[in-house]
């Protein structure tokens, strides 16, 4: 490596004066822009940043309480011991007869596990609290990832002989295929009807056989994994039944249950009841969905059973959107053979893909426009030097990013833009340097290297100083607190690392480029 006779006083300098003539330069330059290319193609893409949210659902049952009574000794008792957890935001709760479910919400920014462990602590240290008969507290922890779907996928038949409960079960077969896919955390369904058998129980029969309402549901509770709450005021006197498979096969076998014995002789269930073999019709909410055609005309509303899908944290939502979609068209002629056609509703890793191609293209239509601009300031040999410096210093920080297990999303890239016109600051001012030196009477006397050197020594010092000016403004918005802060949080930590890099890049890359592109003006 060659000895210059310039000795560079600022860290600017030196940088220049170790990289000018070091066969690394090249080398080092090709690295980086192949590390941005790779961190760009393998990191996570969603539409927003990821927000830690923590809290915990808590349901407890107390079978046969009203639901004033519900607020008054499961729900009252329960607040009271959540708000002694340190950082908890809100509580809200909701009392239905037989049991309470709680929304307990820690402070924005609060870590996830170390909330959920609070919340167990101190439900289960206060057991005492809840009355005697009440069940073992279920506590489900709120996971933001998991619980908000990225895809949804609307099912209904094609053809009209097929059930709503047929419907259901196909569907189901269809969650089981795409849960097994790669990084998919949970699927659920939504809407559609159950196949199951509806007991109609006659008043007057059991009168007559001298029976109850809740004598019945005993009778069936072996057979069935949910029989509603029977408190002497069951509307329309009905009972639901979900058929269990294998025990229950038809509507012949819940009738041949024996409920009682009448003066020596069986009485079943056939006797004091009709069975229907049907679908569920207990809270069920109409979904319905208007089908369009290539020729834009729609069909009459139709029934509909919806699939939803969600992601595990810090995966790619695109990745996994696709995956679906594939597997979806993998299985479509068998699902059109059976009657049953889909449309996919929701597709968060499409619009993610989307916003994120869409900035990526504003962002190198930013890159161009600068170095045109260039071109008639300094000329176009500098417009090159600097627009190479572009790429090398966003490569940088999305590797720095990707190192952070941040994700590609719209705020990510909001913040390469709104850096943007910082990252070229310290570069045109290192070839603007230049470029006066070598037009300068005094360059004739010097080499090449000398000059560049001596050009970015002089202005390392004022530009180091304005560059972490501009860092330190930056330094307020990481404080911001609530989901603004969360939804905010990539720009502080992704601009002070692009100009920290657009520092090293200039010092680097600008005297090593204009050395070997740049000629001295002839006076």
């Amino acid at each position: 490596m060659q000895t210059n006779s310039y000795k560079p006083h600022d860290i600017a300098g030196k940088f220049a004066a170790y990289f000018i003539r070091s066969p690394l330069t090249p080398v080092l330059g090709i690295f980086l822009l192949f590390l941005g290319y790779i961190s760009l193609s393998i990191m996570p893409r969603e539409e927003n940043p990821q927000m830690v949210v923590s809290g915990s659902t808590v349901i407890i049952a107390l079978p046969g309480a009203s639901a004033k009574e519900i607020q008054r000794v499961i729900i009252n008792p329960l607040e009271r011991k959540l708000k002694e957890i340190k950082g908890i935001d809100t509580i809200m709760s909701v009392a239905q007869d037989n049991f309470a479910v709680t929304n307990a919400s820690f402070v924005i920014g609060e870590k996830q596990d170390a909330s959920n462990l609070k919340i167990y602590d101190k439900i289960m240290q206060n057991m005492e609290i809840f009355p005697q008969g009440a069940i073992n507290p279920i506590i489900k922890p709120l996971d933001i990832d998991i619980d908000i779907p990225i895809v949804s996928i609307a099912f209904y038949a094609s053809d009209t002989s097929m059930s709503p409960p047929q419907l259901f079960d196909e569907v189901k077969n269809i969650q089981h295929s795409i849960n097994a896919l790669d990084n998919v955390a949970i699927t659920n369904i939504k809407g559609g009807h159950k196949h199951q058998f509806n007991i109609l129980v006659d008043q007057n029969r059991l009168s007559a056989y001298n029976l109850s309402l809740g004598m019945i549901v005993n009778s069936v509770k072996s057979l069935a994994y949910n029989v509603p709450e029977v408190k002497n005021r069951t509307k329309d006197n009905k009972i639901v039944l979900l058929g269990i498979k294998n025990a229950i096969d038809n509507e012949n076998d819940i009738g041949n249950i024996i409920v009682a014995i009448h003066q020596g002789s069986a009485i079943h269930l056939k006797d004091v009841a009709t069975i229907e073999d049907g679908k569920d019709f207990q809270n069920y909410q109409r979904a319905q969905i208007s089908v369009g055609d290539h020729n834009h005309t729609f069909s009459p509303l139709q029934d509909q059973v919806t699939l939803t899908v969600s992601k595990l944290q810090g995966t790619n939502a695109v990745n996994i959107s696709n995956s679906v979609a594939k597997k979806l068209e993998l299985m479509s002629a068998s699902l059109e053979k059976k009657g049953i056609k889909y449309v996919i509703t929701r597709n968060d890793g499409e619009r993610a893909n989307e916003a994120v191609n869409e900035l990526v293209y504003h962002l190198v239509l930013s890159i161009i426009i600068i170095a045109v601009l260039l071109v008639f300031v300094l000329g176009w040999r500098e417009s090159i030097i600097v627009t190479f410096t572009v790429p090398a210093i966003l490569a940088i920080t999305l590797f720095v990013a990707y190192l952070g297990d941040q994700t590609i999303n719209r705020i990510t890239l909001f913040a390469f833009l709104l850096s943007l016109g910082l990252l070229v600051d310290a570069a045109i001012i290192v070839i603007e340097n230049i470029h006066r030196h070598l037009h300068s009477p005094e360059a004739d006397d010097k080499s090449m290297d000398d000059l560049m050197i001596e050009a970015t020594d002089e202005i390392g010092a004022p530009t180091n100083v304005a560059t972490f000016a501009i860092i330190l403004t930056m330094v307020p918005m990481l404080f911001v607190g609530d989901m603004m802060g969360q939804f905010m949080k990539p720009i502080p930590l992704n601009v002070p690392v692009a100009l920290v890099a657009s520092l090293f890049v200039a010092y680097i890359f600008t005297p090593y480029l204009a050395s070997r592109m740049l000629k001295k003006k002839a006076h």
